[in-house]
């Protein structure tokens, strides 16, 4: 098979990057980390409308709760 593009000229990678990855690694996510993950990850996932921004699913976030 040929090989591929994308896999030539691949470099070692970071040693701090891999450090930082290795001390993070059992490092449990807070409640603010996962909040923002969430506003992130609605926020990517809305259409493409120039009217949402993070900011407007951060306000959003604020007034839908699942759970009381």
């Amino acid at each position: 098979m040929a090989d591929r593009k994308q896999f030539q000229n691949v470099t070692e990678p970071d040693p701090e990057l891999m450090r930082l990855l290795e001390a993070s690694r059992n490092q449990p996510a807070t409640e603010e980390e996962l909040h923002e993950q969430r506003i992130s990850f609605a926020f990517g996932n809305a259409l493409g409308s120039e009217r949402i921004t993070k900011e407007s699913v951060r306000v959003a976030a604020q007034s839908i709760k699942l759970m009381p």
